[in-house]
C-alpha cells in the first residue's frame, strides 16, 4: 500500500501513550531479534518515540530487562543508594525480604552497642544504697472512730547499723547457704540462680530464690516496693554496680542491716534484740539459723503468728521449725558447717525467744484491734506485711472506744463472777471468750473482744478465729432458706413458720428421696435432742423457740443443703467456714464462722434483708495523701424483707419465751439465738437490736497445745451443763445495755405473715400448701381466747425466766401435751422411718445424698 494511506501524525501527547503501548507489547521472553520496537525507525513514526518520556522509556527498558530468562544477569539496574538495602533491590520475589549476613550482624552489633551504652549510662546514674536510710521505718498510727489516737506502732525498735565484725560468722554462713550459695563469686546477679529457681518452682521443689543477696539488699533500699519495670531495671543496675565495685563483706553487712525479720525489727541488731534479748555479735549458730529462716518471710515464719488464715501461731511455728532445720542442713551441704556441729542442734534445741516488745506495747484489746485493722488495709490495698511494717500509714478505724470498753467490762465481770481457776482448775482453766459488735446500718465493726491480750501472751484473735462450731445459731439460716425456696412438701412455695415437724427425740431422719439416712453401722440414723421430752409435732416457730434439733435436721433435707448454704453466704458467712458435708448435723451448727462474721450476718436480719460487708477502717493516709478504697462497702440485697422480718419475729420469740429469756433484762426490743454444741464444747449467743448486732462465743482450749482441741465446758462456773443462754447471753445483755445507753428505743419492722403451711409427713393436720391466714398476732395457732401474754408467738401464760423447760399452756400445747402426745411419741418412729410415711419425691431442688452421723450436734431446748 502507499504511504498515503497511513494515519496522519498524532499530536505530541500521543507519543507518550504510544511509547507506553510499545513497551507493553514487547514479549516478556524470547530471542534478541524480538527485543526491538515494533515500529520502523524510518518514516513518520520515528520522531514520535523521541517525543515520549525518558523516564518512562527507562522504566520500560528495565521491565524488559527484568523479564528476560534466568540466564540474564541480576542487579544490572540502577544502583541502590539507600543506607540500608532492605528490602533488597538485588533480589527478586520473596528473596528481597531475606536479610543479608551483613545486615544481620550489623543490626546485632548496633543493638548490643545500645544495650551496653544504656547499661553504662544507667549504672553511672544510679547511686549506691544507704543502709542507714533504708532502716528508717516510720510509725503506723491508729485512731479510734472519733479521731482520737489509739496507738502508734513500729518505728521504735533499735535499728543500729552494725559493721560486719559485729555479725557472727555463723550468721553469714547461714544466710549465704540459705539465700545465695554463689554470693562470694557472682557479680551481683546470677542468671543460673534465676533459672534454677524457675525450674524448682515448676517441679515443686523448695530451695534458694532467684534473686542474689546483692539484689535483695538493693530491693530493701526501696521503701515503696512498687512492682514497676523502672524500679526493677534500677535495682538491676545498682546490683551490677555493687557487684563490680563493692567488697562482698560490705554488701552482706548492708543486706543483714536492712532486711526485715518480723516483730517490727529491721536489721540484724534489732532482730537479735527483738527475739533473743541480746546483741547480734552474741548470737549462737542455732539462733542465727532461726533468723535466717525469718528472711523467708516473717509473716509466715514468725512463731508469734502473722496476718491471714494461713499465718496462725501453730502453722508459723511448724514452718519455722522446718525452715530452721533446713538451714542447718543446708550449711552442711554447702560446706559452711561440719556434721559434728550440726548434730548439736536437735528439734528440742529450737531456740527459745523472749517476750515480744511489740506485744508488751499492745495491752488489752489494742493488739487485736490493730491486727484486725491492719489485715483490712492490706486486703484493700494489696500490700504485704513487710510493706505495712515500714510504716507511714495513718489509719482511722471504726472501733468506738466506749463500746470496746463496755464489751471488755462485760466479759471481765462475767469471768470474775463465775470462773475460778484456783478453786476449780479441772473445769475453769483455759476458758476463752470471743465477741464482736457490728453497726446494723453500715456494717462497721464498733467493738470486739479477742482474748486476754497480747501482753498475756495470747495472740489468737478470738473475735476473728475459726474452728469453733456455732451450734443452733445456724438454725435461722435453715428456716430462712425454707421461707425463700420452700420444701419438697410445699411445691416450690416458701413455707410458713406454722408448718409442723416431728420433734420427738431419736426420730429417724429421711433424705430428699424419702429414705432413711444411715449411720456408720448401716442402721437408720436417729437424730438426738438433749431432752427425751416427747414434743410430738411442733411448729417451726416452737422448734426454734425451744431449739429442738429433730425438726431442723429433717427440714435441711426437705429444703436442700445447697439452698441453706446460699442463704448463709448471702448474709456474709464465708463459704470456707461452712461444713461441706450434706449430713443432718449441718443444720445444727457444725460450721465454724468467726464471731465477726456471725454478728455481721445477723445484722442482715436486723436490716430487713440488706447485707453490708463488715469493715474496720474508714480512712487511710500515706505520706499526707488519702488512699482510696476505704469507703463503706455497698449495700447488697440478701433476701426479701418479709423473710428477714419474719426471722426477726421468730428470734424475738426466742428471747421472750425460749432459750434466751435472760436477754429480756435488756429492756428493749431484741432478737437472737442461742447455740450449744456437743459435749458443751462451745456456747454462743448471737442477737441484735435495730441498732447493733453482737455475737458472743465461749469455748475451752489450751492455747499452748499443738492441736488447739476443744475441751468440754461441763462444770465451768460450777454449772453442770453450760449453754448459750447462760454466760454468753449474760455477757451480751450487759454489753448491749451499756453500748445502747442514751440511744432511743426503736421497734423492729412489723412482719407480715408469709408462706404456705407445709407440714412434714405424718403430721396430724393434713394441710400442705394451705395459705396461712393473715393475723396481726404472730401466733402459730389462733388462741381460743384473747391472750394477755406479751409473747409475739404464743397465747396463754408466758414462761418465767427461771422456767428453763417451760411449755406454755396453749391450744396447741394442750393437744400435743394431752392424749395426742402418747400416740405421736409411740407411732412416729415407725411412720416416719418406714416407707409408708416417706414424703413424696421432691418437686424442686436436687435430691440429697444419704448421710449423717450418730453423734452430731447435741443442741437442745435449755440453751
Amino acid at each position: 500500500m502507499s504511504e498515503h494511506r497511513r494515519k496522519t501524525p498524532q499530536p505530541e501527547g500521543g507519543g507518550r501513550a504510544s511509547a507506553r503501548r510499545a513497551a507493553q507489547q514487547r514479549p516478556a521472553r524470547g530471542g534478541a531479534g524480538r527485543d526491538v520496537p515494533t515500529a520502523s525507525h524510518s518514516g513518520p513514526y520515528a520522531p514520535q518515540s523521541a517525543q515520549g518520556s525518558r523516564a518512562e522509556a527507562r522504566r520500560a527498558s528495565q521491565r524488559g530487562t527484568a523479564g528476560r530468562g534466568r540466564a540474564t544477569t541480576r542487579g544490572t539496574g540502577r544502583p541502590d543508594k539507600r543506607l540500608i538495602n532492605y528490602p533488597r533491590s538485588d533480589r527478586d520475589g520473596w528473596k528481597r525480604f531475606v536479610p543479608s549476613w551483613k545486615f544481620v550482624s550489623g543490626t546485632a552489633l548496633g543493638v548490643f552497642a545500645v544495650i551496653i551504652a544504656g547499661a553504662g549510662i544507667g549504672i553511672a546514674m544510679v547511686s549506691t544504697p544507704d543502709p542507714n536510710k533504708a532502716a528508717q521505718a516510720q510509725n503506723n498510727v491508729f485512731y479510734w472512730a472519733d479521731g482520737s489516737q489509739m496507738v502508734a506502732t513500729g518505728g521504735s525498735m533499735n535499728r543500729q547499723i552494725v559493721p560486719i565484725s559485729s555479725i557472727p560468722r555463723s550468721m553469714r554462713d547461714a544466710v549465704i547457704a540459705a539465700e545465695n550459695e554463689s554470693f562470694e563469686t557472682d557479680k551481683g546477679v546470677d542468671p543460673m540462680g534465676i533459672a534454677r529457681a524457675v525450674w524448682n518452682m515448676g517441679t515443686g521443689g523448695s530451695t534458694q530464690g532467684g534473686s542474689t543477696i546483692t539484689q535483695q539488699y538493693v530491693k530493701n533500699t526501696y521503701l515503696d516496693s512498687d512492682q514497676t519495670l523502672k524500679r526493677k531495671a534500677t535495682e538491676l543496675f545498682i546490683a551490677i554496680r555493687l557487684g563490680v565495685s563493692e567488697r562482698k563483706d560490705t554488701v552482706l553487712a548492708g543486706y543483714l542491716n536492712t532486711a526485715y525479720y518480723g516483730r517490727d525489727a529491721y536489721g540484724i541488731q534489732a532482730a537479735a534484740r527483738a527475739y533473743f534479748g541480746k546483741d547480734s555479735q552474741d548470737l549462737n549458730p542455732s539462733e542465727c539459723a532461726f533468723l535466717a529462716a525469718m528472711l523467708k518471710g516473717p509473716n509466715l515464719y514468725n512463731p508469734d503468728g502473722g496476718i491471714g488464715a494461713a499465718a496462725t501461731p501453730e502453722l508459723n511455728e511448724k514452718r519455722a521449725r522446718e525452715r530452721w532445720s533446713w538451714v542447718l542442713d543446708r550449711e552442711v551441704e554447702v560446706g559452711r558447717m561440719d556434721k559434728a556441729e550440726r548434730a548439736k542442734y536437735t528439734d528440742a534445741d529450737f531456740p527459745p525467744r523472749v517476750d515480744s516488745e511489740q506485744a508488751r506495747g499492745m495491752t488489752g484489746q489494742i493488739g487485736y484491734l490493730v491486727d484486725t485493722a491492719k489485715a483490712y488495709v492490706m486486703k484493700v490495698k494489696g500490700i504485704t506485711p513487710e510493706q505495712m511494717a515500714l510504716g507511714g500509714y495513718r489509719i482511722k478505724t471504726t472501733f468506738e472506744k466506749p463500746r470496746v470498753d463496755a464489751l471488755v467490762k462485760a466479759v471481765e465481770d462475767t469471768r470474775n463472777g463465775l470462773i475460778n481457776e484456783k478453786e476449780r482448775p479441772e473445769t475453769d482453766t483455759f476458758v476463752q471468750f470471743g465477741a464482736a459488735s457490728v453497726d446494723v446500718k453500715t456494717g462497721a465493726i464498733v467493738a470486739l473482744y479477742g482474748g486476754p491480750g497480747w501482753d498475756h501472751k495470747y495472740f489468737s484473735n478470738n473475735a476473728n478465729t475459726s474452728g469453733v462450731p456455732v451450734g443452733s445459731t445456724w438454725k435461722p439460716y435453715v428456716l430462712a432458706a425454707a421461707m425463700e425456696y420452700g420444701t419438697q412438701n410445699s411445691k416450690g412455695k416458701g413455707i410458713s413458720v406454722d408448718s409442723k415437724y416431728q420433734a420427738n427425740d431419736l426420730t429417724v431422719i429421711n433424705n430428699r428421696e424419702g429414705r432413711p439416712l444411715r449411720d456408720a453401722s448401716g442402721n437408720p440414723f436417729k437424730q438426738k435432742n438433749e431432752s427425751p421430752t416427747p414434743f410430738g409435732y411442733v411448729t417451726l416457730n416452737e422448734a426454734m423457740e425451744k431449739s429442738i434439733n429433730v425438726p431442723f435436721a429433717q427440714l435441711v433435707f426437705d429444703v436442700g443443703h445447697d439452698k441453706v448454704r446460699a442463704v448463709a453466704k448471702s448474709t456474709g458467712i464465708l463459704e470456707e467456714s461452712m461444713n461441706p458435708n450434706t449430713d443432718a448435723s449441718f443444720a445444727l451448727g457444725t460450721s465454724t464462722p468467726s464471731a465477726i462474721r456471725m454478728a455481721d450476718s445477723y445484722a442482715t436480719f436486723a436490716a430487713s434483708g440488706t447485707h453490708r460487708e463488715p469493715f474496720s477502717v474508714s480512712k487511710v493516709d500515706k505520706n499526707g495523701e488519702e488512699l482510696s478504697g476505704f469507703e463503706p462497702p455497698k449495700d447488697q440485697r440478701a433476701m426479701d424483707s418479709d423473710i428477714a422480718d419474719n426471722i426477726t419475729k421468730v428470734l424475738e420469740n426466742v428471747v421472750q419465751n425460749g432459750t434466751a429469756t435472760k436477754v429480756k433484762k435488756l429492756g428493749r426490743p431484741a432478737a437472737g439465738k442461742t447455740g450449744t454444741t456437743d459435749e458443751n464444747k462451745s456456747a454462743w449467743f448471737v442477737g441484735y437490736t435495730p441498732e447493733l448486732s453482737t455475737s458472743v462465743a465461749l469455748f475451752r482450749t489450751d492455747p499452748n497445745s499443738a492441736d488447739k482441741k476443744l475441751i468440754s465446758m461441763k462444770g465451768v462456773g460450777d454449772i453442770p451443763s453450760l449453754h448459750g443462754g447462760d454466760i454468753p447471753a449474760e455477757i451480751w445483755t450487759e454489753y448491749m445495755r451499756d453500748a445502747l445507753k442514751g440511744v432511743p428505743v426503736k421497734e423492729f419492722p412489723e412482719a407480715e405473715d408469709i408462706g404456705v403451711t407445709a407440714d412434714s409427713a405424718g403430721a396430724p393436720s393434713p394441710s400442705p400448701s394451705v395459705v396461712a391466714p393473715p393475723s396481726p398476732s404472730p401466733s402459730t395457732v389462733p388462741p381460743a381466747s384473747p391472750s394477755p401474754s406479751p409473747s409475739p408467738s404464743k397465747s396463754g401464760r408466758p414462761c418465767r425466766p427461771w422456767e428453763l423447760y417451760c411449755d406454755p399452756e396453749t391450744t396447741r400445747g394442750t393437744t400435743n401435751g394431752g392424749t395426742n402426745t402418747g400416740t405421736n411419741s409411740g407411732t412416729t418412729s415407725g411412720v416416719i422411718g418406714g416407707p409408708s410415711g416417706s414424703p413424696s419425691p421432691s418437686q424442686s431442688g436436687r435430691p440429697g445424698r444419704p448421710g449423717g452421723t450418730t453423734g452430731g450436734i447435741d443442741d437442745f431446748n435449755p440453751e
